[in-house]
């Protein structure tokens, strides 16, 4: 399980990208950057793996 950032479109329809984060702070904590841009937000369980994390106020990619 992990946690993937949505946020709506200007049709008002939720849209995701391929970030999957492990824990649910993460993934609010990158969906603020996209709030400010005037966007409805949300953070919602996934099944996919996790392949990114937040750190230190940028999003990095996993590596395994």
């Amino acid at each position: 399980m992990s946690w993937t950032p949505q946020a709506t479109t200007e049709s008002g329809q939720w849209v995701g990208n391929g970030l999957r984060f492990a824990t649910r702070e993460e993934a609010e904590a990158y969906v603020v950057g996209l709030a400010l841009g005037g966007r409805n937000t949300r953070v919602v369980e996934s099944p996919d793996p996790v392949n990114y994390r937040w750190e230190n106020g940028r999003v990095v990619r996993r590596q395994d």
